[in-house]
């Protein structure tokens, strides 16, 4: 197995190019863009044989994914923020006709105010338009879940496409050390594409997206809804079969020193790492602090995350995103909802929005936010936790006064 030095945007397109896809629909965007342009090299160079469209927006990649993957090719594409919403009226289409594709998201803040910088509403903003959601806390995991994220999608008991987020900036841009198999390896892992459910078909004619009544749609809707079920259970056993394979284990959700811990704290994406390192810092101290980081978040695995969290007094779950509207951010939500009828004292924090670091210190005031509600000594948690003094006082632009 090869080792190679690259960013998380190279090793997205290093692994698609190793899955095949025959048409691939990209539009560049900030900071996603140099999968768009390595994915065309590839084509270009004769390092990959597919068919590159370019495309005049995102709405019209996804268009043009949806009508390769009913032609009965494998298919890809990738974006970010304001790509990713202009796609949104062609998601569900995706998802609705059950074109198993995977698609890199590199998580950039939604405008306004404008930012090319990380925070995960993009994807927030998608999360409900039936694709199945997978975040990376380092450039192998990246590389690794698209692999994974095609045999899963291409799964007959799934069929539904998936998004692999990660990051913008902090993992897009950050060069690091990853293994990279062979051709002939992937090709073994993953299988050749085929078309299944819905396709075009001169010898097997069927309609697809047709005007349906309500006599059907539900059922329509429920097919994916089993689809989006299965997807837990196999994703699980992708993932144990791409460790005995490669021996790199990911799993859905990860439990670092829970079992007894005092306090812990759920997050996605990057930050783990720095989440791991305090959780590390901190017991050395004597304080009982754990980490459960999410992999998946769409489908939520709520069986698997109560079970990591059903006898933890105190939980804080960090969401890097707003969630504007709704009582608290949406990986909150869902982590409340699997935590129903237990006796977790759930808090909420949120943090790195158009990206603002999230630094040790600010995890360390977390845990130790948490850890004064166990000991009784605080009642109230700091939710905007990296919020700066004289919030409502900042504007885009400052006025000048002449003098």
């Amino acid at each position: 197995m090869a080792k190679k030095m690259l960013d998380g945007n190279g090793a997205a397109a290093e692994a698609l190019r190793l899955t095949r896809p025959k048409v691939v629909a990209v539009y560049p965007i900030t900071p996603q863009s140099t999968i768009s342009e390595t994915m065309a090299e590839f084509v270009d160079f004769g390092k990959l044989d597919a068919e590159y469209i370019r495309v005049e927006s995102e709405h019209s990649a996804m268009s043009a994914c949806v009508a390769a993957g009913l032609a009965g090719v494998r298919t890809t594409t990738a974006t970010a923020s304001q790509g990713l919403a202009l796609m949104n009226e062609v998601l569900s289409m995706a998802s609705g006709l059950r074109i198993p594709m995977v698609m890199p998201v590199v998580n950039r803040g939604l405008a306004a105010p404008w930012t090319l910088q990380c925070e995960h509403g993009d994807a927030m903003n998608a999360r409900d338009t039936g694709w199945m959601q997978f975040y990376c806390q380092n450039v192998q995991e990246i590389f690794d879940m698209i692999l994974m994220g095609v045999k899963i999608a291409e799964d007959s008991r799934v069929l539904l496409p998936m998004m692999v987020c990660f990051d913008g900036f902090f993992l897009s841009h950050s060069m690091q050390k990853l293994e990279i198999p062979t051709q002939e390896e992937v090709d073994e892992f993953i299988g050749e594409y085929v078309a299944k459910n819905m396709y075009l078909d001169t010898e097997d004619p069927m309609f697809c997206c047709d005007l349906t009544g309500p006599e059907d749609f539900t059922e329509m809707r429920y097919q994916q809804k089993v689809g989006m079920d299965n997807a837990t259970v196999v994703a699980a056993e992708v993932m144990d079969e791409f460790a005995a394979k490669f021996g790199r284990k990911m799993t859905q959700v990860e439990s670092y020193l829970t079992e007894d811990a005092d306090a812990v704290l759920v997050a996605l994406g990057s930050m783990n790492g720095t989440i791991k390192y305090v959780v590390n810092k901190m017991r050395a101290e004597g304080k009982k602090v754990g980490m459960v980081k999410l992999t998946q978040f769409r489908p939520f695995p709520a069986a698997l995350v109560r079970e990591a969290l059903k006898d933890v007094p105190v939980v804080g779950v960090f969401d890097r995103s707003s969630c504007m509207g709704n009582y608290n951010g949406p990986l909150w939500n869902e982590t409340a909802g699997a935590l129903t009828r237990t006796n977790v004292d759930l808090r909420h924090f949120i943090g790195g929005l158009g990206g603002r670091d999230v630094p040790a210190v600010n995890v360390e005031r977390m845990f130790n936010e948490l850890l004064e509600i166990k000991a009784g000594t605080r009642t109230e948690n700091t939710e905007w936790i990296d919020l700066k003094e004289g919030a409502m006082e900042i504007r885009q632009v400052t006025k000048y006064v002449r003098d």
